[in-house]
Parts: C-alpha cells; sequence; structure tokens
C-alpha cells in the first residue's frame, strides 16, 4: 500500500496496527512486556530501544502521516525537541533558531546549550533574510515553529529548506501547532519533522509523548542518541495514543472549522482588541498559510479590550477550561505569560509581543453556539465589574 496517497483518516484509521494473529480481535494488541527474548529471533526488543511491537507499529503511522520514511516516539515533546537538535549538534557547533519559539524549546536552548559549547543565533522575525543573515560559518541546523506558540505567525518552509539546503544545514520544524492533517513540511523540503503528540496527535488530554519524523538516515542518527538519553514511551501509553490517532483526521478538521467561526466572531466584537489567526484575512501571514496550510488549525490568540481583565474573564467562563495544555477535545484557554512562557522575562515576552493580558485559545468540538454564549456571559461579567467599581 503506498501510504502518503492515501487519504489521512486511512492512514490515521489503518497504517500502523498491530495485527492480532491470535483472536482477530479488530484493533492493535497491547504487548506490556519489558523483556524479550534474544536468542532464535529476527530482533532484539526492549522498550528503551524504540521497537516493541505497539512503538514499532505506531512509529510506521507517524511516519505515513508526515510523508516520512521513518519515525520516533518519545515519552515528551520535549523529549523529541532535545534529542533531534542534540543528534545534530555538539561542541563548537551553531543553530539558527526562530525567536517566536515554544518557551520550552527556549528555555532549552538559552539555559543549557552553552553548557555543550553550542551557540546560538535566534532571528529578529520569520522572514526568509531574516534566517540567512544568522547562519555562520559552524552552523548545522534551522529550527522553525509554524504556526508559532502563541501568537501564530507563520514562517515561509519552502523558503527555510531552500537556505538550509544551500548552506548544507539540517532544517528542523515543530508542526505540533498545525498538525500532520494541516500541514506536512517534508513535501516543503524540510528535513526533520518534530511533534508534542501530548496535543492533536493525543488529542483528549490524557497523554503525554513526543514524535519526531524523517529520512531513514537522520531518523538513525537521532535514534543512537535517544536510546542513550533513555526517553522511550511506555507501551500502555503507545498503545493509547495509537488509538487518539485514529479519530486525529476528524477531530482536527471539526476544530479549524470551529476555530474559524470563533475567530471571525471576536474578530468583529467590540470587547475583543486583537485576534492572532492566520485564517483571518487581516492576519499578515494569510496568503502564506493558504499556501502550505490544509487547514489553518484549532489555536487561535486575543487580547481583550484594555479596560477588561484577562484574569477575571477568564475566570468567568463555565463551558471553556483554564487549562495548561492544549489541542483536546474540549475547548480550553490560558495565559502564555503565566504557563508556557513564564520562564521568559518581561523583556523578552514584550520582544516576542507576548502581552500579559494575551489569551491563548484552544478551540474544541463543542457547538460554536455554545462557545460563543459561555464567551458573552464572561465578558458581561467583566464588563459588570467595571461599572460596578466605577460607581
Amino acid at each position: 500500500m503506498n501510504q502518503v496517497k492515501k487519504g489521512i483518516n486511512t492512514i490515521c484509521t489503518h497504517v500502523g496496527e498491530v495485527v492480532d494473529e491470535q483472536f482477530k480481535g479488530a484493533i492493535s494488541p497491547l504487548y506490556m512486556s519489558t523483556s524479550y527474548a534474544f536468542e532464535d529471533v529476527a530482533i532484539k526488543r526492549y522498550p528503551r530501544y524504540f521497537n516493541t511491537p505497539n512503538q514499532e507499529a505506531l512509529c510506521l503511522k507517524i511516519a505515513a502521516l508526515e510523508h516520512a520514511e521513518a519515525a520516533l516516539i518519545f515519552g515528551s515533546g520535549m523529549a523529541a525537541v532535545s534529542t533531534a537538535m542534540m543528534a545534530f549538534l555538539r561542541a563548537g557547533d551553531h543553530i539558527v533558531l526562530q525567536r517566536t519559539l515554544y518557551g520550552g524549546t527556549y528555555n532549552l536552548v538559552t539555559e543549557e546549550f552553552e553548557k555543550y559549547g553550542i551557540s546560538y543565533s535566534f532571528t529578529d522575525g520569520q522572514r526568509p533574510e531574516d534566517f540567512e543573515a544568522k547562519v555562520q560559518e559552524n552552523t548545522k541546523v534551522i529550527y522553525v515553529e509554524t504556526p508559532s506558540n502563541p501568537l501564530l505567525t507563520i514562517t515561509d518552509l519552502k523558503a527555510v529548506a531552500a537556505i538550509a539546503q544551500k548552506h548544507r544545514l539540517v532544517s528542523m520544524i515543530d508542526n505540533t501547532f498545525a498538525s500532520p492533517v494541516n500541514q506536512n513540511p517534508i513535501d516543503f523540503g524540510i528535513d526533520v519533522v518534530i511533534h508534542s503528540a501530548t496535543k492533536y496527535m493525543g488529542g483528549h488530554s490524557d497523554i503525554c509523548a513526543g514524535a519526531v519524523a524523517s529520512t531513514k538516515e537522520n531518523m538513525e542518527r537521532i535514534f543512537h542518541l535517544a536510546k542513550n538519553f533513555g526517553g522511550s514511551l511506555s507501551d500502555y501509553t503507545v498503545w493509547l495514543l495509537e488509538r487518539s490517532i485514529k479519530t486525529m483526521g476528524i477531530r482536527v478538521r471539526a476544530q479549524n472549522a470551529n476555530a474559524l467561526q470563533m475567530a471571525e466572531y471576536l474578530y468583529a466584537h467590540e470587547d475583543i482588541q486583537n485576534v492572532y489567526y492566520p485564517g483571518l484575512k487581516s492576519h499578515p501571514d494569510h496568503e502564506l498559510a493558504k499556501a502550505q496550510m490544509k487547514g489553518f488549525g484549532g489555536m487561535l490568540s486575543f487580547e481583550l479590550q484594555e479596560n477588561l481583565n484577562a484574569s477575571a474573564f477568564q475566570k468567568a467562563l463555565q463551558l471553556i477550561k483554564s487549562s495548561m495544555s492544549l489541542a483536546g477535545v474540549e475547548s480550553t484557554v490560558l495565559s502564555p505569560s503565566q504557563t508556557s512562557h513564564a520562564l521568559l522575562d518581561a523583556d523578552e515576552r514584550e520582544r516576542q509581543g507576548i502581552k500579559d493580558g494575551l489569551i491563548r485559545f484552544s478551540v474544541g468540538i463543542e457547538e460554536v453556539e455554545d462557545l460563543i454564549e459561555d464567551i458573552e456571559r464572561a465578558l458581561e461579567k467583566v464588563r459588570a465589574t467595571i461599572v460596578t467599581t466605577t460607581h
């Protein structure tokens, strides 16, 4: 079966299944063993080597989803990020990174890389010339995240891939916000694709995992470091993740549709100052997003008018949950300045455009009418507080 040419829901459902030879069950059986035979076997299996039956099968599914030759799964998104980066960097090397990154990735680089003799440069923007200007003689990797967290900026993947190829660098992307449903960076020339599988792949706020996909050659290099770092995933979680991915195409497309409607509603609302969503025609990167994405995603962020308290608004919501993570079937909100980007100092957050009142909104699969009703009720409560205080 040519997996890439199959539809997304078919790949999600069927590729990478463990066939139940004994009982002919409709789903993958779960192999919980952490110890396998070493004599008279074709493969010496061991959980830390990422090759138990469930691990191996799920890697095939993720590779197919990202149009890659191979993939690995990890215990968290940051395990995937750190292992992928360090597989291609050593003392004396340099990496160019997009400045608008997930806070955890930013912290990894700024807090840890100097210890290992690795230098780094952050771009001043997302334009191709911003990346090329930072390339040095010892640069080995270019790392991007698009759409970015939390302002949903879009980076030109073809342009970044071209710069990497020109300078013989490895290009990497955090594709978490898009998911394989909305974006396949390898099709644009990107070398290594990384996911926090906790998010859209898991989709139910009950799994912590990461994933990396690339060529067999690149993944072999990543594997040799991964088995020493020990960031493997338990088979029970692997089994849950494979189950969850079966519905990823349906879930993400529903979230795409809801997020676009919510972005349009918020953009037109008098109590909302700014809305950041690449599906809006007002978004500066809208045309680029249309060119490289199949859907605009379920994530957006917005700012209330300055006289409205963002914290009080979030506390007043009843249906939409306050949550540290994102991408579940339930709609959630958080303040990036207090969570995902809390470890960045105030100056760096301001530099990235992350205001204290910014609200990140992960749109779920609920009816849009119910989400709007919840927001209207919360805004009314916050407005009433202002009136009471004034009088």
